[in-house]
């Protein structure tokens, strides 16, 4: 049984625990956990599985902080919504009756604590005739901004603000507006906004070619571009604001399992799940930190641990595809045909610390792409085995993997997610992030702020003898080492943070995960407030030259508030001693 910290504590209370009619807490973490658990295994029963020993087997495994599932399910399993998915794309069609229906199913996916991803690459450019009424139509970026303004007044299962994710095909004629859209820092506020690249596109853009714009409607040639020069303005606006991103269309669908069903046009809003319209995906994530042993005196990756933890979490998370409730029939039906699920990782980079390793080493990549090897292959055999229990998913016929003669319960199986609120209940790091920083600011739980340092980086200085009152007081304020006096260079080596390391390490860890996830990842490509936008064009092409599937880059201060802020400003002494407390009964 894991101890909570304070943190994990406040996380816990604010979104995830029971509270009575008059908002008191009424559940502890232990229990909390065993109710997801039970809600979760219930699902057993409809294949003759036994119910108890699942609900054993998943309480152990988040109690222990070796495997937590994403926001929604730690919510709302065995509660009255029990809406367990936190990823979902919705279609935006050309009508007004089916965009605001679509702003209708939004805010019903979001009150239950879902995210939501939108093409609107369908809608007509502004300008363009409308028969119907003589008017003329006033574009993609135009009806976002509705979105953006329902979301604002929805908390995602009263606990969380929504989240969502535009995106615009590059040859929509409205393609440079949807650039810009969030450039004046007020517009789009609850969007993440991706550009839909083409490799034609893109290769055009390396020439020096013009490339053709598209009316949705016909995809006949609405006009043309220097693709060049519209690469530079995406550059331009993500240095400037943190976004566009890239979505890689074309390595997504040649990554689709099921393209007889459509393609895929829209990711979730932290782009690691592409989806068809109208598809749901469940995420649950493996704390690499917990999946370490020691051997003498030396710390090692623990894989049989692991591979046991990983072929648990498949089944976990194949359960609440059938234990979950769907917002709408058409994800209900959409969802349960492809069973799509999203095991990852987080803590990758805690693990690094505890194995003696930089982030921006090339073993750590190395070290990423075996870890991930090995947990789609583990993920796989595990879902192959569910299908010969409980026959494979139901559109299996005609897919990449009836191609192929895998008979698989699930599309698809792996992604690396954010893992935000989770890796802080985990006490680990998110994802497969970097350290931010050892020591910094969290902007969370709607307006409040969690101050955090790093406790290995803590116990490091003390094991090191440099556990002094001066490098305490350069570090709660700066971040980092960088600068800092006295440091030996393995130390600032292993301890370097996410501005500190490069766009080509950054990349290496994200592709190196890529490489055997069958969704996509989640990663930011950290640079620091002095880059350019040729730094970020520069992290564009570098991105398509490996093979991925998106990128997000963040410059450090691009935008007037951000969740994370290095430094603190306060004694780091404190977190030494902030409470850590038995889930079973802890209460702040």
């Amino acid at each position: 049984m894991a101890k909570l910290s304070f943190n994990a504590l406040r996380v816990m209370e604010a979104r995830y625990l029971r509270r009575d009619a008059r908002g008191r807490v009424v559940e502890t973490p232990s229990e909390a956990f065993r109710r997801v658990a039970q809600a979760v295994a219930a699902a057993e029963a409809a294949w003759g599985g036994s119910v108890d020993f699942w609900s054993g087997e998943f309480f152990r495994m988040m109690e222990d902080l070796e495997f937590l599932p994403n926001s929604p399910t730690l919510m709302n399993a065995g509660t009255a919504f029990g809406q367990l998915s936190a990823c979902f794309v919705l279609p935006v069609d050309d009508t007004m009756e089916g965009i605001f229906e679509a702003v209708k199913q939004m805010a019903l996916v979001q009150r239950t604590g879902g995210g939501t991803g939108f093409s609107f690459s369908r809608l007509r450019p502004k300008g363009s005739f409308i028969a119907s009424t003589g008017g003329e139509a006033s574009g993609p970026v135009s009806f976002m901004k509705i979105f953006d303004a329902a979301t604002e007044n929805i908390k995602q299962g009263g606990r969380r603000r929504g989240a969502n994710m535009g995106i615009l095909r590059v040859d929509h004629p409205d393609i440079l507006e949807f650039v810009d859209a969030k450039r004046d820092g007020k517009s789009l506020q609850n969007f993440n906004i991706s550009v839909g690249a083409t490799d034609a596109f893109l290769k055009a853009a390396r020439s020096g070619k013009r490339y053709d714009l598209l009316d949705p409607s016909t995809r006949k040639k609405a006009g043309s571009l220097k693709a060049a020069e519209v690469f530079r303005r995406i550059a331009e606006a993500a240095w400037a604001t943190g976004d566009p991103g890239l979505v890689f269309l074309d390595a997504i669908n040649r990554g689709n399992p099921t393209p007889r069903l459509g393609a895929i046009e829209a990711t979730n809003p932290c782009g690691e799940i592409p989806l068809l319209s109208y598809e749901a995906c469940n995420l649950g994530s493996i704390n690499l930190s917990r999946m370490l042993r020691r051997k003498g005196r030396k710390t090692e990756l623990d894989w049989k641990k692991l591979g046991k933890t990983a072929r648990k979490g498949v089944r976990f998370l194949d359960d609440v595809v059938e234990a979950n409730r769907y917002p709408f029939p058409e994800i209900d039906k959409m969802t349960r045909g492809n069973r799509k699920i999203g095991l990852g990782v987080m803590g990758f980079s805690e693990m690094l610390l505890l194995l003696g390793i930089p982030y921006d080493a090339p073993e750590a990549a190395r070290v990423g792409e075996r870890i991930m090897r090995f947990l789609a292959g583990e993920a796989r055999e595990a879902s192959r085995r569910l299908a010969k229990e409980r026959g494979p998913y139901a559109n299996w016929k005609g897919s990449v993997h009836e191609r192929r003669r895998i008979r698989l319960r699930n599309a698809a199986l792996t992604a690396i997610a954010p893992t935000g609120t989770i890796s802080i209940i985990a006490g680990t790091t998110s994802g497969i992030e970097p350290l931010f920083a050892l020591a910094y600011r969290r902007h969370a739980l709607e307006g409040k702020i969690l101050l955090d340092a790093n406790p290995i980086f803590l116990a490091h200085l003390k094991e090191n003898g440099l556990h002094r009152k001066d490098i305490l007081k350069a570090v709660s304020e700066k971040g980092s080492l960088k600068g800092v006096p006295g440091i030996p260079e393995a130390t600032r080596r292993l301890f370097t943070t996410a501005l500190e390391v490069s766009v080509d390490a950054h990349l290496a860890i994200q592709a190196a995960f890529q490489k055997h996830v069958d969704n996509s990842v989640s990663k930011t490509i950290n640079l620091p407030k002095e880059s350019t936008p040729g730094d970020v064009a520069r992290a564009y092409w570098a991105a398509w030259d490996l093979g991925l599937k998106g990128i997000t880059i963040y410059r450090y201060g691009s935008k007037p508030t951000q969740v994370l802020e290095v430094g603190t400003d306060e004694d780091p002494l404190q977190y030494e001693y902030s409470p850590k407390c038995d889930p079973t009964e802890c209460r702040l």
